[in-house]
Formats: C-alpha cells, sequence, structure tokens
C-alpha cells in the first residue's frame, strides 16, 4: 500500500509551473524526506497531498488510492506547515480546547501527555513560547488527531540544532509506537540519514530521484581516475556528475563501487553527495526506481 501517488501532476501559478510532469509512487510505512531547492515545488507537493491546491494536471491519491483533499482523506492526514497555524494570543489549554472542538475522536489525553512530557506550560499563550515550543504544540495537536499520514512542511527550518533534534526524536518515536507515515521536507541535507528513510529529490518543478534512502545509496559510488576517460565511461554507465580537475576526474555514477573500470578507485556516496549531485544535475534522467539504476557491463569498460 502507498502512503501517497502523484499521476502526471502538474501546478501553475499565472505562467510559472510550480510542479511539473511529477510521478511517483511512495510506500506507506516509511519516513519521507522531500529535497530540493526554494522553488523546486516542495510545498506545492504537500499541499496537493494534503488537498490544499487543486493541481492544473493530472491526480494524487493519499493512502493507497483515497483521493487527497476528500473527506475521508481529511480525517486521517494531518498536517503541520512551516509557519504553524497557531493562535498566538491563546493559551496552549485553549489551543487544545479548540483541537478538540474541531476535530471528532481527538485524542486529548495523548497530547496533554506529550506536552506534559516537554514540560510546556498548559496556561503560558502560543506567542510567548519559544520557537521549539510552538513547533512541539502544533505536532502534538497534529498527532492528536491520529492520522495514518503526517505531512510536515519545512517543521526545522525556524528551530536551532538542539530543538531540531527535540522535534525530530518525537517523530521518531511515534512512527516507532504507531507506524504512521511521514512526508516531510526540509534544508537540512546533512540530517536525513538519521531520520528518513525514503528519499524524495525535487528540481524545477519535477522528481530527480526517488526512493529507499539505503537502496539508493547502494546503487551509486563515486569514482577516481584519469579524466582522459571520462567520454568512454559515460558510454557504458549512466553519470550523474563529473568533477574534473587537471587529468583527473571524479564522478557519481548509477553503479555500485564494485562495478568500477581497471585503475579507477571507487568510494561510497554519503546521502549529501547524492542530494548534491542530482540538484546540480536537473537535466539527467528522471529516476523513480530502483530497478531503473542500471550498473555497469564490464566487458565494454575502455582499455
Amino acid at each position: 500500500m502507498n502512503a501517497f501517488e502523484a499521476s502526471g501532476l502538474g501546478k501553475r501559478y499565472g505562467s510559472t509551473w510550480a510542479l511539473r510532469e511529477c510521478t511517483l509512487a511512495v510506500p506507506r510505512d516509511h519516513v519521507v524526506a522531500l529535497v530540493g531547492p526554494n522553488g523546486a515545488g516542495k510545498t506545492t507537493l504537500l499541499h496537493s497531498i494534503v488537498g490544499l491546491c487543486q493541481p492544473a494536471t493530472g491526480q494524487v491519491t493519499v493512502l493507497h488510492g483515497i483521493p487527497a483533499g476528500s473527506p475521508e482523506a481529511l480525517e486521517r492526514v494531518a498536517f503541520v506547515a512551516q509557519n504553524a497555524p497557531l493562535h498566538q494570543h491563546l493559551t496552549v489549554a485553549a489551543m487544545i480546547e479548540l483541537s478538540c472542538a474541531l476535530n471528532e475522536g481527538f485524542d486529548r489525553s495523548m497530547a496533554e501527555r506529550r506536552l506534559r512530557s516537554l514540560k510546556i506550560p498548559f496556561r503560558r499563550r502560543v506567542g510567548r513560547l519559544s520557537g521549539g515550543q510552538q513547533a512541539q504544540l502544533a505536532l502534538s495537536l497534529a498527532l492528536g488527531r491520529r492520522p495514518d499520514l503526517l505531512v510536515l512542511d519545512e517543521p526545522l527550518a525556524p528551530l536551532d540544532p538542539l530543538a531540531r533534534h527535540e522535534f525530530m526524536s518525537q517523530v521518531m518515536e511515534e512512527v516507532a509506537e504507531r507506524g504512521l507515515s511521514i512526508v516531510f521536507s526540509s534544508h537540512v541535507v546533512s540530517e536525513l540519514k538519521e531520520v528518513a528513510d525514503y528519499l524524495v529529490v525535487l528540481s524545477e518543478g519535477r522528481v530527480q530521484l526517488s526512493g529507499e534512502i539505503d537502496r539508493l545509496l547502494a546503487a551509486h559510488s563515486s569514482w577516481s581516475g584519469s579524466a582522459a576517460k571520462v567520454e568512454a565511461i559515460q558510454a557504458v554507465v549512466p553519470v550523474v556528475q563529473v568533477e574534473r580537475a587537471d587529468r583527473y576526474a571524479r564522478l557519481l555514477v548509477r553503479a555500485p563501487a564494485g562495478e568500477a573500470p581497471p585503475g579507477w578507485d571507487a568510494n561510497p556516496v554519503t546521502i549529501e553527495d547524492l542530494v548534491l549531485a542530482y540538484l546540480r544535475s536537473p537535466d539527467i534522467q528522471v529516476v523513480t526506481s530502483p530497478l531503473a539504476l542500471a550498473g555497469a557491463d564490464p566487458t565494454k569498460w575502455p582499455s
């Protein structure tokens, strides 16, 4: 079963396409990191998943076929925006009361238990909470709805490193206890491997890469060797990125390290290496399945 599926999804604002030909299927029970530069379409994709914007082309479904934004989807999907819509003049207790009134079946005891464990005072006005406390309040109210899919738009952006760690630790505890699916966007590439197990890379409104992080890393490697051999290697194996320095070249390729050509050094890649390489190569063929990550044919290596 899939957490969400997009088929030919496109969204335009005036003459500018925020998303174009976006097609992917993300399985359930994953923590999905959505990565891309500003303007890549991350927020538009998340808004489409939760039904906050209507696509110009294509469609989005959630939780194995439910139309995004439908009444059934709204009951099972929770969303936390980057600037969480919290009423700054209300107290934490009043925000809980409001959530109970607006959401049938809201798990008040769970939300209150989480907030007490975080030592967030119920009588304090939201506007007087720290940025990390406000983020935790928004997360607690979203989790109180007992969603099957939780969507987070840049939840870490306004937080300091300690608050980011505490926030994602709470998210991972919920994943371990309840097994819910999570999709979150982030600019903090170096932290992805610690919290996410599935990756989607967006660039210029298109999907550049998607898949389970461990499988994607295993299917790529960094090769270094003679710059004179680069073109011959490109004829044998997909090369995502080329860096040259005089007679030396370093390639990020779609092939395991063990398939490097004779005379070339091979090393594994990090998640940061992978993301940056695809973002720097927006014209590279879209990869949305590990099956498309073909390895090299050693019999065709240049001599």
